[in-house]
């Protein structure tokens, strides 16, 4: 469908509290002015209509461009999601299983070795079992990213130059399939390229690139016009960029290139977006899978997704402190105690690596979405973010 503008509200229509939204301003005008961020937009959705919308700093530090409502971000992880949603489209039209093998769709992974790590000698074992697409969208897999961690696969990962942007999602998946894997296949919770490889899976299955596929099943039906895996000379001006180097290390920030198509479409984190579109992209799961008569998912499948899928399998507090488990592309909050920020039961959510985050919080009917480009900074800006917004909840 084309883009419309989302329906709108004042926020004590949808119980926001002035005050409270004056307070989230201040205290990330007082940060940008410490010069610790560059700029931020923040959109807050309520009851199915969006009460506020902030955007602050500068969209180039550089040049000192102004932010806008309308910046572009790389939001790097929160592409997972999305493939993750485009992947349940398939389950639900019977395409394939959670319980499929991945070999199904890559035979190469058939037969996985896990690593172990024995009096400083690596040895390869059968894995117990084979890795199944949802081990994929709940990162069981075995599957991991390199730069967190420093054992043995992690050491293959990076010699392999595993990353680089100059391979197709075939080259990719056909690399990793000649990895071994971490741990056993359902055994424990590790953050890595389990999406990359399900974006493989979804071309195999469609037999078009994972652009193709993301745009005419997701991105096009919801009106997110700004989203792709790339930004169009056009609109090259309205991307935002980070500080060139990170204000408490002072190391170098390096980031996506938006300038042209990358062979690689990384499912687990190639995706720029705005705030519009990622609030589209969240009301629509909010609202039990469907946005503006366009229905992507039926409401059960959303529920299920946004349901915790490990139950006693350990791992994810690493990523996401305690109270919380990971359901099929998000974490799930399990108790509205135990984290370090106010939430509900039943809240998910999911970020990116260059400081963006969204979160869906059913029982408030609320939708959240911050974007920033400060790595280094991320989990604080988060954790602000969440602090302020529930604070500004005025009923």
């Amino acid at each position: 469908m084309a883009s419309t503008s989302l329906p709108a509200a004042r926020p004590a229509e949808i119980g926001l509290s002035e005050e409270g939204l004056r307070r989230l301003s201040a205290a990330f005008t007082r940060e940008i002015e410490s010069k610790r961020l560059p700029g931020m937009v923040a959109l807050l959705a309520r009851r199915g209509r969006v009460g506020f919308v902030e955007s602050l700093g500068m969209r180039d530090p550089k040049s000192g461009t102004k932010m806008s409502a309308d910046t572009i971000f790389r939001i790097y992880s929160m592409t997972k999601p999305i493939v993750s949603v485009a992947t349940m489209m398939l389950v639900e039209e019977g395409r394939l299983m959670l319980g499929d093998p991945l070999s199904k769709f890559v035979p190469a992974f058939a037969m996985p070795k896990v690593a172990v790590e024995v009096g400083g000698k690596v040895e390869l074992l059968a894995a117990a079992r084979e890795i199944t697409i949802q081990d994929l969208l709940r990162h069981t897999s075995g599957l991991i990213y390199e730069f967190r961690g420093a054992g043995a696969v992690y050491k293959r990962y990076s010699e392999a130059n595993i990353a680089r942007r100059d391979q197709t999602n075939a080259d990719h998946a056909a690399t990793l399939a000649t990895m071994p894997l971490a741990f056993h296949p359902g055994s424990r919770w590790e953050y890595g390229r389990s999406t990359d490889v399900l974006g493989r899976v979804l071309e195999v299955i469609a037999g078009k690139p994972l652009g193709e596929i993301l745009a005419e099943r997701v991105i096009h039906p919801l009106g997110m016009v700004d989203t792709g895996f790339h930004v169009s000379a056009s609109e090259l001006q309205r991307v935002a960029e980070a500080f060139d180097k990170d204000p408490d290390t002072g190391e170098a920030v390096s980031l996506l290139d938006p300038h042209e198509p990358p062979m690689f479409q990384s499912g687990g984190g190639g995706l720029f977006s705005t705030a519009q579109d990622v609030a589209r992209f969240a009301l629509m799961l909010q609202s039990g899978g469907a946005l503006g008569g366009v229905r992507l998912l039926g409401r059960k499948t959303v529920a299920f997704m946004t349901s915790d899928h490990l139950g006693a399998i350990p791992g994810v507090e690493v990523m996401t402190g305690p109270g919380f488990g990971f359901g099929l592309g998000f974490a799930v909050r399990l108790a509205d105690g135990l984290a370090m920020s106010a939430g509900s039961v039943g809240q998910y959510y999911w970020g990116g690596i260059a400081g963006t985050v969204f979160w869906v919080d059913p029982r408030e009917e609320l939708v959240a979405v911050l974007l920033t480009q400060a790595p280094g900074q991320r989990e604080y800006y988060r954790a602000l973010f969440r602090n302020l917004v529930y604070a500004a909840l005025a009923d």
